[in-house]
């Protein structure tokens, strides 16, 4: 009897480490930091879209998409006479951007976004021709050329029109081949700094004691609330292996600072977890002025010789809603949180203006952040 009581017991709290355990949540390193100096690099560069059915630039209004076309017939030993500007309704003027992702290499092709900075009615059915894209240096690391892939459509006739999705832009999937790469720090020094996503000391912490934990005492260390450093075999092979069982280190996530986030254009309100409010009492009522016109007609009369008159009579009303003090307990939860909000009956362009109140009067218990 004893025996099975000391089982039972013992399930039960196998049962309840099981649910803590589950309840807490597990990430990776790999979701919350990245090796700091591997990032990609933006590419820009200006071209010219050709091959487009009468919808691209208007050359009178545009003048540099014929400078384009002339300076690129140049190179192939066609100059045009002095004064003559040829009316191209084939081509487009446009910018072409990418994104040189960590290690590329000479000859890997990437994606490239083109856009048009004319009046082109559309650029479906245009080819890019080539085009360099340079680095932030001026330097050329890729040459883009292809064929666009526009996801509208639209038609006009008549003066109707009618257009689905956006038509002066598009992409060309594996559009640019990569011609120069980019130096990063990966394979120097003896350190590699892992940045974390979020200033955050805790995080910084549990990711130094999970990873000493995982592979050895005096792996990790941190150097702030952002960077943990760490220290790397000096080999490549034995860097890139190493990287990997870091990022796949797995530690607790760390409860986030209480924060509300605020969308004045949208009215959006985000709270994450963390957030609690203290107990205080809100009344809220709302200011509305309303203005009609009538218009009123003024007849003269009868072999007056007078001229019939119409005015407008303006009727002006002030009217405010009463507001209830409504008392708002402590919530020590985002679920009684949500609840004490929705009590107050407010629209989301109120709720605005009801945080920001209850974050001055010292009641919420959250940092407020409007974007």
């Amino acid at each position: 009897m004893h025996i099975v009581k000391a089982l039972s017991v013992l399930l039960i709290a196998l049962a309840a480490g099981l649910c803590q355990t589950a309840g807490a949540q597990s990430i990776r390193v790999k979701e919350i930091a990245s090796v700091q100096g591997v990032r990609s690099n933006q590419l820009t560069g200006y071209g010219l879209v050709v091959g487009l059915d009468g919808t691209g630039d208007q050359t009178t209004q545009m003048p540099y998409t014929t400078q384009s076309m002339a300076n690129y017939l140049q190179q192939f030993g066609l100059t045009l006479p002095a004064g003559v500007n040829p009316q191209m309704k084939n081509v487009a003027a446009v910018l072409v951007t990418a994104q040189l992702p960590a290690f590329a290499q000479p000859g890997q092709a990437i994606d490239v976004t083109v856009s048009s900075m004319g009046n082109a009615k559309s650029l479906r059915g245009g080819t890019l021709i080539a085009t360099p894209l340079r680095g932030a240096d001026g330097e050329i690391y890729a040459l883009a050329q292809g064929n666009l892939l526009v996801g509208g459509a639209g038609a006009a006739a008549g003066g109707s029109k009618v257009q689905i999705n956006h038509l002066s832009a598009g992409r060309i999937p594996a559009g640019a081949q990569v011609e120069r790469t980019v130096a990063t720090p990966f394979a120097l020094g003896d350190t590699i700094d892992l940045g974390l996503q979020s200033n955050d000391f805790q995080t910084a912490s549990r990711v130094t004691d999970a990873i000493n934990r995982t592979l050895g005492a005096g792996t990790a260390s941190a150097v702030d609330g952002r960077v943990v450093r760490l220290r790397a075999p000096a080999d490549p092979n034995a860097r890139v292996a190493f990287l990997a069982r870091v990022e796949d280190v797995r530690l607790e996530a760390a409860v986030p600072s209480a924060k509300v986030v605020i969308n004045s254009r949208t009215g959006s309100v985000v709270m994450n977890q963390a957030v609690t409010i203290g107990a205080c009492a809100v009344a809220h009522g709302n200011l509305s002025v309303s203005i009609s016109s009538t218009p009123v007609i003024s007849q003269p009369n009868a072999l007056s010789r007078g001229e019939t008159v119409v005015a407008e009579k303006a009727n002006i009303q002030i009217s405010q809603d009463k507001g209830a003090l409504i008392q708002l307990n402590t919530a020590p939860k985002l679920a009684d949180v949500v609840k004490a909000l929705n009590a107050l009956g407010a629209t989301p362009q109120d709720l605005l203006a009801i945080l920001q109140a209850i974050k001055a009067s010292g009641a919420l218990n959250a940092e407020l952040e409007v974007i």
